[in-house]
Parts: C-alpha cells; structure tokens; sequence
C-alpha cells in the first residue's frame, strides 16, 4: 500500500468497529482497546529508509498494556478462573496496572496492585485514581519482589493473579489485534523491520510469532538496555516449574526504561527467542532513549515515554544500515504524561524562562508569570458609634 495511506487505513478501521455497535454507540471504554494508528515519523528518520511509528498511547488508558489487560481479564472470564466480584492481583511496573484499573472499573473487580516504590510517582496515581490499590515493595527487592508480593497476596487471600509474565493470554491477544492490525496496514510483504522492546514479552511473542508465519521477510529487531543485556548476555533465566522467573538475572542493572526489561527474562519473552522468532538484538542507551523521546516530541509532535524513545533509538540504529526503501515500524508502547516525575523531564520549567520572559515583555499587556504586588496591610475596621 501506499505509505501515505497507513495511518488513515487504521484510523478508519477503527471508526467503523465503533460505528458497527450501533446508534447507541460502545458498550463499554473496553470497546476502543485496539486499532492504534500507524504514522509515518518524517522529520527523525534517515532519507534513505521509510519509517514508521505504532501509537499504542490511542488505547484508552494510555498504553499498549490496555491490550494485554483486557485479553487476560477476558479469558480468564471465559475458562472461569476469574469469578464474578474476586479481587484480581498482579505486579506492574506501572503501564499493566493503569491498563487493568481501567478494565477492573468497567467490569467491576477489585484490584490490588504491588508496584516497586522506585517507578513513577505518576502512575500509582492514576492506579488509584481508577479505584485500585498500589502496595509498594522496596526498590531493593526488584521486579522479582513485586512478583513474589503479588503472589503471595493471591495465595492469602484466594485473589486472582493475572500472571502477565507466562499468562498466554496477554500473548494471544497481541495475536489477534496488534499483529492483524500490523499486517492490515502493510500486508504480507510490505514491512522490512518489526522493532520492539520487551517487558511482559507478550507483544514480542505474540506478534512475532504472527509475522514469521504470514510475513517471514519481516526482521524482528528487540531492544533493550545496554546496562541490562538481559537476552544479549546468553546466559539462561533461572525459572520454577510454572515458568516464572525464580531469580533476578545475572545480567540485570538499574535502568531508565520502565516497563521494559524487568530484572528477569519473562517467559513469554523466552519463548519468542526459544523459537527462533528474533534476528537481531540492539542495546540502547539511557541517554540516547530520554534524547529520542524528547526528540519525537520537539520535532514529530509524538508524546510518548522513556521506552519509546528507547524503542525509535533502536530503529534509527537499525535504520542506517536498512537497504534504500527499506520499511520500519517501531512499536511506541505509551504516552509521556506518566513520566512527568522523571528524568524524562529534568529541565522542563514549571514557570517562564528567561527567554520567555523576554517575550512576554516584549508587548505591554498582561503577564501571567510577573511579580506578585507587595502585600497591602488591611484597613482598620471603622470604629463603633458608643
């Protein structure tokens, strides 16, 4: 298809599943998960190549997690694992716990969320601004300690654990929308790179497993941390019969990224490498990741987090060496808001520069940022008559 064409095919793909429910209109915020637009990043990329961008901040809570919350709650619905009025329970980062708030609020099941204290002020804020509750693990303890908090909560309390990490449905449900969405917009043979990063590791597998049959001269390319080679190390997850991760990996640092790389290869994300389903690994930078998000921002007008910015580095990497004509889609997982307490925006004055001051008093009209007048003592009350 004509690249021109890619965002607008997906936005009116969206518009009539929404117009198809009927005059009434959606059933539920849940209706609008999915049919994220594609955009093609024009001023960023390299001349040589065509670039493009999956917004997954369309989705209604603001990130591509909505997806895989709402495909977990809905299965385990369907098999009856999940019943009416339980308290579901699960680890996040953030992003999944924001996504399930969301469909828990819809659906009406209580939500517990464990969250590391060190993720952004932001997100447990709108957690429980959408009615759950955040219990916070200590820094120290890493994403293995908000999974063993979480687990350890469900097995207490008969709660529901969603399992994000090994659940197969947040894999299938990327599956069915994120790589049929994908394939809608460039078909079986139009699409050179396929870029992503990986956290829960189920976009990585769910998509990836999609395209290798439907659209095998797809490159999958996968980002991560440079100071957490997690998959570019080689060394093996140590895992528990379930599959779930049983310690940190050796690999592991402190990063910028939240969302991605966990200090543990998931399972979902093992599987994805276990199949073969990835041909190239790409280390980012923290520094590069912040200067891209801030760059998508500037000079394509595209709000998005620190792992989106991470997740154009690597596409720009692997850009410079693509073939002439060669097209790339990267996967942008979230919006910017949720970063506001971050180093994403260290920098970004809350009152006027010096620059903008200059401008505002360039014209004698009001400013907004001037100088509050000097304080007035209150008048005397006026004495009473005896």
């Amino acid at each position: 298809m004509n690249s021109d064409n890619v965002a607008s095919t997906v936005l009116q793909a969206g518009q009539e599943g929404t117009r198809a429910v009927g005059a009434g209109g959606l059933g539920s915020i849940l209706g609008t998960v999915g049919g994220t637009p594609v955009v093609r990043i024009a001023r960023l990329a390299p001349a040589h190549v065509e670039l493009f961008a999956k917004l997954e901040a369309f989705n209604p809570a603001g990130s591509v997690k909505d997806r895989l919350a709402l495909g977990v709650i809905e299965a385990a619905e369907r098999d009856g694992t999940l019943r009416p009025g339980q308290t579901v329970v699960e680890a996040t980062s953030g992003n999944t716990g924001i996504g399930l708030a969301m469909v828990c609020a819809a659906k009406g099941y209580p939500l517990v969320i464990t969250m590391a204290e060190n993720f952004s002020v932001e997100r447990r804020r709108l957690m429980r601004f959408l009615g759950a509750k955040v219990i916070l693990t200590p820094a120290a303890a890493r994403g293995t300690g908000m999974v063993a908090k979480a687990r350890e909560l469900a097995e207490t309390h008969g709660w529901f654990l969603c399992r994000q990490f090994e659940n197969e449905a947040n894999a299938d449900t990327h599956s069915r929308t994120t790589a049929e969405e994908i394939l809608s917009d460039f078909g079986s043979d139009g699409l050179d790179m396929w870029v992503t990063g990986f956290g829960t590791g189920g976009t990585l597998k769910g998509v990836a497993r999609v395209l290798r049959a439907r659209s095998p001269r797809t490159r999958i390319v996968v980002a991560e941390p440079d100071s957490a080679p997690l998959l570019g190390s080689g060394l093996p997850q140590a895992r528990r019969e379930d599959g779930s991760a049983a310690a940190s990996h050796p690999a592991f640092r402190p990063h910028p990224m939240q969302g991605w790389s966990p200090d543990f290869i998931s399972r979902l994300a093992g599987d994805a490498i276990a199949a073969g389903h990835v041909d190239e690994i790409v280390p980012v930078a923290g520094a590069d990741a912040l200067r891209c998000a801030r760059d998508l921002a500037s000079r394509e007008g595209i709000l998005c987090g620190i792992t989106g910015g991470a997740t154009l580095a690597a596409a720009l990497k692997v850009a410079q060496a693509a073939p002439a004509g060669a097209r790339i889609l990267a996967m942008i997982p979230d919006t910017g808001e949720r970063y506001l307490s971050t180093p994403l925006f260290e920098g970004i004055e809350e009152t006027m520069t010096a620059e903008e001051g200059e401008i505002a008093s360039s014209t004698p009209g009001f400013c907004i940022d001037a100088p509050a007048p000097a304080a007035v003592a209150p008048a005397a009350a006026p004495a009473r008559p005896e």
